[in-house]
């Protein structure tokens, strides 16, 4: 089976979806994706979200919940016709004009007899005479392996060999990008860059809290929110949520972290710059940078004099830095919540007025990673490993 990263199934998910729109036609023809991964990894977030993005329709079905009958419906019998019909759930998607992602979630986690009573309509997209699935829906199937040591049954040939199989990895980087867009704490994604190790480990007890990207991104949410608890109880939510050994590493790493020169002195002009010795704390120091520069910038006035001069301070910060961390909090900088926010922070770094110095001094590294990014399937957030060495130099 393929490896894939999210990113690159995500894009795949998205073609096929952009297909059933323009040529519904093909709707027979387009193999359903399967996505296999481990828990944690992001499987299902990834088709949640694309549905969200695109604005279509959003329909989750866990077989392992489900009883036959809640997929071939109920038997209501006809006594003047001496027969049979069948009364579907309403939940099913009836407007033949709608567009959307039915996504049987945990499929593997189902025993054959439920399997069975999918078959129809993963394959055929179809319920009987009865109900036919609209051409616009995306049909799409996630589960564990058996390795994963979560519930996985086997597949019987037929349902497979219907599937294009997708092996989803954890990639610490695509995830990175995203949590930098949707503003989670700047700790996390600088720890796990720096320790990328500990972001996704399934080598030591799985039945408490373990790292993966699903518990990294619980970590930096609580962290958020959790600002007022004392550091004794973060640190057993940090623990409760990715385990000991891990947990101990990032609440040591967060201690460094805490020691940082104010980065918002330093983009608002008020206080000298201060780039850390340490590795661990630059790599703390370039995620916050890029997490600090959009908050109270005045951000949704593009022209304005504040968010002009954080601007210009962001480019004389980031100037001092080697091209790997440069490029590193730039990209981190462009990554905003949704597609027209990035667009338009991108477009508010790359047309600053700073930035042409910038890349004469950074412009060969930033240039070959994005490169790198169009050679490989392109999405908003793929982007290639850093050097640690050449970070280090």
């Amino acid at each position: 089976m393929i490896d894939a990263t999210p990113d690159q199934a995500l894009s795949l998910l998205d073609h096929q979806l952009q297909l059933l729109q323009s040529s519904p036609g093909l709707a027979e023809e387009l193999p359903p994706i399967m996505l296999w991964g481990p828990p944690g990894v992001g499987k299902s977030s990834i088709v949640r979200d694309l549905a969200k993005r695109q604005g279509v329709g959003f329909l989750d079905i866990r077989l392992s919940q489900r009883e036959p009958v809640d997929l071939r419906g109920l038997p209501v019998p006809d006594s003047d016709r001496g027969a049979v019909d069948w009364l579907l759930a309403s939940e099913w998607p009836r407007d033949m004009a709608s567009r959307g992602i039915l996504l049987f979630d945990e499929l593997t986690a189902a025993d054959r007899s439920l399997q069975v009573a999918a078959y129809e309509l993963i394959l055929d997209r179809r319920l009987g005479d009865l109900y036919r699935l609209p051409p616009g829906w995306l049909v799409v199937a996630a589960g564990n392996r058996g390795e994963d040591r979560a519930v996985a049954q086997t597949f019987s040939s037929a349902l497979a060999n219907r599937f294009c199989h997708l092996n989803l990895e954890a990639d610490l980087e695509g995830w990175a990008r995203w949590a930098s867009g949707q503003g989670l704490h700047p700790d996390v994604i600088a720890f796990l860059r720096f320790r990328p190790e500990c972001f996704f480990d399934m080598e030591g007890g799985v039945e408490q809290g373990w790292p993966s990207p699903r518990s990294w991104t619980r970590v930096a949410q609580s962290l958020r929110h959790g600002t007022h608890l004392p550091d004794s109880v973060q640190a057993l939510m940090v623990h409760g949520l990715v385990g000991q050994g891990a947990g101990t590493e990032f609440l040591a790493f967060r201690d460094w972290a805490l020691a940082l020169p104010d980065l918002e002195a330093m983009l608002a002009g008020c206080g000298p710059i201060e780039i850390p010795e340490r590795a661990d704390q630059r790599y703390a120091f370039c995620s916050g940078l890029a997490h600090t520069l959009w908050r109270g910038s005045g951000e949704g006035d593009r022209q304005g004099d504040v968010l002009g001069k954080r601007l210009g301070r962001f480019f004389a910060i980031s100037e001092r830095l080697s091209s790997d961390f440069a490029t590193l909090t730039l990209l981190d900088a462009m990554q905003g919540p949704d597609e027209a926010t990035t667009q338009a922070r991108t477009q508010a770094l790359m047309g600053h007025e700073a930035f042409e110095s910038w890349a004469q001094r950074h412009g060969r590294v930033f240039s070959e990673h994005l490169q790198a990014q169009m050679t490989a399937i392109p999405t908003q957030t793929d982007t290639m490993p850093l050097d640690e060495e050449a970070l280090d130099a």
